[in-house]
């Protein structure tokens, strides 16, 4: 499909640019704040969408003005033809050139495969990483996998993807204490670390705004022990950053609950099962795994997407009364 004048451009003017693709909803942890321990009702594996279709939505996509590609998961590691993945993802040129494909990891298999991923085309790595101390990761994991998770981010380095961005989920009582250990990490790796406000997008639907902590906690933590320098305005990116005491690394903060960035968003999802979301928190979900096994072409696809960005609402709505936490969780939805 040739270019698209009409794009992805909602009725509030945002012009949708960033594509996040889930390339399975199984993961090899079981963090608490996202899936149960164990009962998870996996995405049946025929449902799961094919690399040859997960690159023709790219290539639709792309003709719409998607610019950048993020593979997440559940853990995207864990598809097995990942680095195929990666590849054809980075050939796909739109009109403004090629895609940018990242990806978001908990980096467990990342040792593995760091340098084809590189060699693929993958630009840059997000790496999950809520604490440093291997006893509380293994609780809140419910998986002792630390050391595979600090192998995996060696890895990322040797493989010279730059920059690394580190995110953790910022939990009262679970590892609040941690914050400027994770900075000063992060420090070390010449890193950004990002952290993130807790979401109600939990498998147990037990997310509590008072036991969230907030992006105002954690920057008042981080300026106890950091100067902090505000790096100018985010744009559509979801972090508000800060220069760590003049450089040269930084530290995000993505307030989603607090200080939403729904005015600028310009993000879209797919599902590992090929549903497509105009937001994070959608309840509603457009099927484009049975437009392509059913034989629609691409101008069908680009409709079903512009239809759907056409009816995004103008914010999340978690502090609206009548919100509604998504009937999927996290894992099933994608990063």
């Amino acid at each position: 499909m040739k270019g698209d004048a009409g794009g992805l451009v909602d009725r509030f003017g945002r012009v949708h640019r960033d594509l996040r693709i889930s390339l399975t909803d199984r993961c090899n942890l079981r963090c608490t704040y996202c899936m149960p321990a164990e009962g998870v009702p996996w995405i049946a594996k025929q449902s799961i969408l094919t690399t040859d279709e997960l690159e023709r939505i790219a290539r639709v996509a792309a003709g719409l003005g998607i610019v950048e590609v993020r593979l997440t998961g559940g853990e995207p590691l864990l598809r097995p033809d990942v680095v195929d993945v990666v590849a054809r993802m980075a050939a796909i040129e739109g009109p403004t050139g090629p895609l940018e494909v990242s990806m978001t990891t908990n980096a467990i298999r990342l040792d593995r495969v760091a340098a084809e991923l590189a060699e693929a085309g993958l630009a840059r790595v997000n790496i999950s990483i809520d604490t440093l101390r291997a006893e509380r990761f293994a609780e809140l994991t419910r998986r002792d996998r630390l050391e595979d998770v600090l192998t995996g981010i060696e890895a990322a380095r040797a493989a010279g993807f730059a920059p690394i961005k580190f995110n953790a989920v910022a939990m009262r009582g679970v590892n609040d204490d941690e914050l400027v250990d994770l900075v000063r990490f992060a420090q070390g790796y010449d890193a950004e670390m990002r952290f993130i406000e807790q979401m109600p997008l939990d498998a147990g639907h037990v997310w509590s705004r008072v036991e969230m902590v907030t992006g105002e906690e954690i920057l008042e933590a981080l300026s106890e022990a950091f100067r902090l320098t505000p790096l100018g305005e985010r744009g559509s990116a979801p972090a508000e950053r800060w220069l760590v005491d003049d450089g040269p690394t930084s530290v995000g903060v993505i307030a989603s609950v607090t200080a939403p960035f729904c005015g600028a968003c310009d993000r879209v999802r797919i599902t590992a099962d090929g549903q497509f979301r105009n937001c994070l928190f959608a309840r509603e979900e457009s099927d484009l795994l049975a437009l392509l096994r059913g034989g629609a072409d691409d101008e069908r696809l680009a409709e079903v997407m512009r239809v759907s960005i056409a009816g995004k609402r103008a914010g999340h709505g978690i502090d609206e009364p009548g919100f509604l936490q998504p009937g999927r969780p996290m894992s099933a939805i994608g990063g």
